[in-house]
């Protein structure tokens, strides 16, 4: 009789609980699952991140119901955590991305290392996975597993003795601190090595390698070679101090960043000219017909009309030469970036034998142990030489002016300015003079 009489609370029971389950099943049809976090899967519970192809990483999936910061991170046995994704945004969606057991950079208890971990490998051993997720209300979901990382090549790609010199650099084609040199010691093989200078609003200046008998990204000493631009006419960065920075990564996604600094002062493009008057000669001569042993003298006005200092010279202007000397005779030899201006003829044995600074101490502006004409500035150089023989086989002979870029170029119209037909009175044999000998005004003396 009890059987009876409690059949139909049971039967009542059970449509109740159905019915509940049905509403339940309804809404969650109706309105979706209110979970935040959903459908977490980190495929493979083993990796390898060697970079042999072979298990080198795992698979990460998961979805956002609604708007969250999200963080995903792993911790060690000790406890330690270590962040793979440390709360990004993200709107309702479903994500997915590929963990080879790098995460942010980290350092081990008592490790010298160079330079900032930018992002480093997992060591070997056993994790705890976490995904976690909170929105905009503050609500927090968690997902965790077990993942074990084994075989990990964890060698960092370190740049050992990172050092730039000069530290201080003028990239103007002035011969003096032209160029920086970067270098530094690469420990291991790198999948990619950047240098360059940060600019100020962030972009970035790449610095090439000066690539030697090791090979770029391998192991060993690497030098890069970096000249501002200037070499090739473009502008450098404006004068001031700039973060000089290399970033190594292997194969494995492990970032190793180095820096210094690199002070920029005189940058620029150097521009100069031999200046051509409104009316008159641009090259000025004292006379069109000189005897044997007479002097002919000459003026040009040099201007800069640049933004960066020209480094100049000896001898200064107004040194006499005797036809038969050259720059050489006088103990002022060719200097890489200098400038001067100089004297040429047709019969030439050598290139614009005679020169001179582009202006007097008192036109100059004294940078170091060195000589400039400054930007916006002209100078009046002037100058002689001492007729001794027949100045070439031509008589008249073409004279003509030149500024010279010593080792750098002598641009189109800084060549063969203004020519003058210049004509050497010779006498006959018989009546030939002979010049009176005269010290060579040697450097220095």
């Amino acid at each position: 009789m009890s059987e009876k009489r409690n059949s139909p609370f049971l039967v009542g029971l059970i449509a109740l609980v159905v019915v509940v389950l049905a509403v339940a099943a309804g809404w969650r049809l109706i309105n979706g699952d209110r979970s935040l976090l959903r459908h977490v899967e980190v495929e493979k519970s083993v990796i390898t991140p060697n970079a042999d192809g072979e298990d080198d990483a795992t698979p990460i999936a998961y979805e956002i119901s609604r708007n969250a910061a999200v963080s995903i991170y792993f911790e060690n046995e000790a406890g330690d955590r270590f962040y793979f994704r440390q709360e990004k945004p993200r709107g309702t969606g479903n994500y997915s991305v590929l963990f080879s057991g790098v995460v942010d950079g980290y350092r081990l208890p008592g490790e010298t290392v160079e330079g900032e971990i930018l992002s480093r490998l997992l060591q070997n051993g056993a994790y705890t996975w976490t995904i976690e997720a909170t929105d905009e209300d503050g609500v927090t979901e968690t997902a965790v597993g077990q993942l074990t990382i084994a075989d990990a090549d964890t060698e960092l790609p370190e740049m050992r003795n990172f050092t730039v010199y000069p530290d201080v650099f003028t990239p103007n084609r002035d011969g003096i601190a032209d160029r920086v040199r970067p270098q530094f010691y690469l420990t291991k093989e790198a999948a990619s090595v950047r240098v360059f200078l940060e600019l100020a609003d962030g972009r970035e200046a790449p610095i090439s390698e000066l690539e030697r008998d090791i090979p770029a990204n391998m192991p060993g000493r690497h030098y890069y070679d970096y000249e501002g631009g200037v070499d090739n006419g473009a502008t450098p960065p404006p004068d001031g101090t700039y973060p000089l920075i290399a970033i190594a990564e292997d194969a494995e996604g492990q970032k190793i960043r180095v820096e210094s600094s690199l002070t920029i002062q005189y940058g620029g493009v150097p521009r100069a000219d031999i200046f051509s008057p409104p009316s008159g000669d641009t090259l000025e001569f004292s006379a069109t017909a000189v005897p044997i042993c007479d002097t002919l003298y000459f003026t040009v006005t040099v201007q800069n009309y640049g933004a960066t200092p020209i480094r100049t010279t000896g001898p200064e202007p107004g040194v006499v030469y005797d036809s038969d000397w050259n720059y050489n005779t006088l103990g002022w030899h060719t200097e890489s970036g200098a400038w001067r201006v100089a004297i040429g003829y047709e019969n030439e044995i050598t290139n614009y034998p005679y020169r001179w600074a582009v202006g007097s101490l008192d036109d100059l502006e004294k940078i170091g142990d060195y000589y400039y004409l400054m930007p916006g500035e002209r100078a009046v150089v002037s100058g002689g030489i001492r007729i001794v023989n027949v100045f070439g086989d031509r008589n008249p002979q073409p004279v003509w002016a030149g500024l010279i870029h010593e080792d750098v170029e002598i641009a189109q119209f800084n060549t063969h300015v203004d020519p003058h037909a210049i004509q050497v009175d010779i006498p006959d044999e018989a009546h030939m003079p002979e010049c009176e000998p005269r010290e060579i005004p040697r450097k220095g003396e």
